[in-house]
């Protein structure tokens, strides 16, 4: 489902090059669940964004699908994230103004599709389904990753990308975070890769990738 050839990705501080992604070669099969580890400032999160089409790499290729991501135009790419990536943030990125239920929407508004049954049903597989009309504001931590999931769910992704799902949570709450998005990845045999720092929640998936010195181990 996800392979990658040569993947280099560096940033400029200063003028200092640092090379955070070095020559990454990656396979991942269709409805694996991935956990990808390693130390602080590793390339952990930065190889989930080039991975999901949000950071362009420098050098290398990334298929999804068996298709050529960074190849597509910038309208086509847009296009492809939306229908086939999923991606939950670890500090939710929900918009204030919306209610949880508009939250959840927008990934289908931006794809113009009519998804406000798809939505709900979104909430509803979390678990909130009574908690649609309610602002970011008004729920908990926990909550707010649910729709946050939920939202990544709305268009029936393919892949899904989860960068410290649990970060900010409690430990009961991440064990249940964490319970529906390996439940989810299951029974919708959807593709699952999931940066985490905690080794624990790491061995419950198919398998563990560690990425140290901009390298897969």
């Amino acid at each position: 489902m996800i392979e990658t050839t040569d993947l280099h990705r560096s940033y400029r501080l200063g003028r200092k090059l640092v090379e955070v992604l070095h020559g990454i070669d990656l396979r991942i099969r269709r409805g694996e669940r991935i956990f990808l580890c390693g130390p602080s400032g590793a390339g952990k999160s930065t190889l989930l964004y080039t991975l999901a089409g949000l950071e362009r790499p420098e050098r290398g290729r990334i298929h999804i699908g068996g298709v050529d991501l960074y190849s597509l135009g910038a309208r086509s790419q847009a296009q492809f994230r939306n229908a086939t990536i999923g991606y939950v943030f670890q500090n939710y990125l929900l918009l204030p103004e919306l209610t949880a239920l508009e939250n959840v929407m927008v990934p289908a508004l931006i794809g113009r599709k009519d998804r406000s049954e798809a939505a709900r049903e979104a909430l509803a597989r979390v678990g909130l389904a009574e908690r649609a009309d309610h602002l970011p504001a008004e729920l908990s931590g926990g909550e707010q990753q649910r729709v946050a999931i939920a939202r990544a769910l709305v268009n029936e992704p393919k892949v899904l990308f989860a960068d410290e799902p649990t970060g900010n949570l409690d430990s009961k709450t991440s064990g249940e975070i964490m319970d529906m998005l390996l439940g989810i990845a299951t029974e919708h045999h959807v593709t699952l890769v999931v940066v985490t720092h905690d080794e624990h929640l790491a061995t419950r998936g198919d398998r563990t990738l560690v990425i140290k010195d901009g390298t897969i181990r």
